[in-house]
């Protein structure tokens, strides 16, 4: 089932586009990683720390890539890789 969801995941974001930048909705994540999940007071968004920590967000690119980046900071790249920038 596990497996399923990752794989939906995958594809859904492969459909919107490889490289998400700054910010990942909460409903792109694979529900097992929605945990934690706050509003920034100053925009409004919503992310997910998922056991990060306060700060981080947790990123989800693929199944072999995920993983906490400061808030803000982190993206997918164009191969599926989470990357974080300072």
């Amino acid at each position: 089932m596990l497996r399923s969801l990752l794989r939906g995941a995958v594809m859904l974001l492969a459909l919107a586009g490889a490289a998400d930048a700054d910010w990942q909705d909460p409903a792109a994540l694979p529900r097992v990683f929605r945990n934690h999940c706050v509003v920034e007071p100053w925009s409004g968004r919503t992310y997910c720390e998922n056991h990060c920590g306060r700060g981080y967000e947790f990123y989800f690119c693929s199944p072999a890539s995920y993983g906490c980046c400061h808030v803000g900071y982190g993206y997918c790249d164009w191969h599926g890789h989470l990357r974080c920038h300072p």
